[in-house]
């Protein structure tokens, strides 16, 4: 907490920025812009981008308004950080441009998490990254920022072998269309009339689906292989072994994630529980015996990593199960990003 306090007071000192969001009006760059004034980052000017058919839309910042423009080739003139939420095929095509023009992007879609000459970057975890881009910075998935926030400081001091890990994701990761879907069914429903489905494969009201993004002929899909895959490239050890079971469930917001990790080093559940009170970004709620543990409702709207039944598997010698739940439109997206800008300019 303290060196976010002093990364806030140097950026209050420094120039300030002419900053872009990609994908203005979705739900993460809805949330990117309320953010930056949260966090008061050093705005010049803002200028909101997304598709042809929410141009003119109008959003407050810092008091003034500003109108939705058509994202172009022509966007990024003059503009010094743009914060991209508006899809991998986006990304794909106007990062590069971007770049051109001069800009340094953080790209919250997949599209390039996975270059090798692209930081993945959780400024808990792995900061001193971001120095080696090339113009383009990556934003974690949501599910894997949540959890190697925690992760990481019991990695430094026992390092973890395996991580077992099965979320439970709340539709909000989906976008608004799945926020209303879910509401929609559950009014039908309480209506006694038959739900419609249309954003997820089958109802999600009253119902979980092991059914996270597109499935891949290993048989998990694109959201469980990303976890594997960015959890190893963030905390920069490709020797993890990290198996996933993603899993969408009717929650409207937050993600919670049962996770299990095997260590080289046989720590406590005392001892996990230390190191995590100390740990940046990280908030240990642990009392069982009074029914204290994390909750999505009491989670949604903050910043940290919660973790909680932190407890010995006695399958193992040297094994922890833990529970992580965090707010995966704050700190799994848009405050991640502003994070990242905040040390780019630092």
């Amino acid at each position: 907490m303290a060196k976010e306090v002093a990364v806030k007071e140097v950026i209050g000192k420094m120039k300030s920025y002419n900053v872009g969001i990609v994908g203005a009006t979705g739900a993460v760059g809805i949330k990117m812009r309320e953010i930056l004034e949260e966090r008061n980052f050093p705005v010049k000017n803002l200028i909101l981008l997304a598709s042809s058919r929410s141009v003119g839309r109008k959003f407050t910042f810092k008091g003034k308004e500003y109108t939705v423009s058509e994202l172009t080739k022509d966007s990024f003139k003059g503009i010094d950080i743009v914060l991209f939420s508006a899809g991998a095929k986006v990304s794909y095509e106007y990062c590069p441009i971007a770049v051109k023009s001069g800009s340094v992007v953080i790209d919250n879609s997949s599209a390039w998490r996975m270059d090798k000459d692209v930081p993945l970057v959780v400024p808990e975890v792995n900061p001193h990254a971001i120095k080696r881009h090339k113009g383009i910075i990556a934003n974690p998935n949501c599910s894997t920022i949540q959890m190697v926030v925690v992760l990481a400081p019991l990695h430094k001091v026992a390092r973890i072998k395996r991580i077992v890990v099965s979320t439970y994701q709340a539709v909000s990761g989906k976008g608004l269309k799945a926020i209303d879907e879910l509401e929609r069914q559950i009014e039908a429903i309480s209506k006694g009339e038959k739900p419609v489905v249309k954003v997820f494969p089958h109802q999600i009201a009253y119902n979980v689906l092991p059914h996270i993004d597109d499935f891949l002929p290993n048989g998990y899909t694109k959201e469980e292989m990303k976890m594997v895959n960015e959890t190893k490239k963030i905390m920069e050890d490709d020797s993890i072994r990290v198996t996933a079971t993603t899993v969408r469930v009717p929650v409207f917001n937050c993600h919670s994630e049962s996770v299990n990790i095997e260590t080289e080093k046989k720590l406590s559940p005392d001892e996990a529980r230390e190191i995590l009170r100390k740990a940046p970004g990280v908030v240990v709620i642990d009392n069982p015996s009074k029914s204290e543990y994390p909750l999505p409702l009491n989670v949604s709207g903050r910043d940290e990593s919660f973790v909680g039944r932190i407890r010995e598997d006695e399958s193992i010698p040297n094994g922890l199960n833990l529970w992580i739940v965090g707010d995966n439109i704050r700190k799994g997206a848009a405050t991640n990003a502003v994070q990242i800008a905040e040390y780019l300019i630092k």
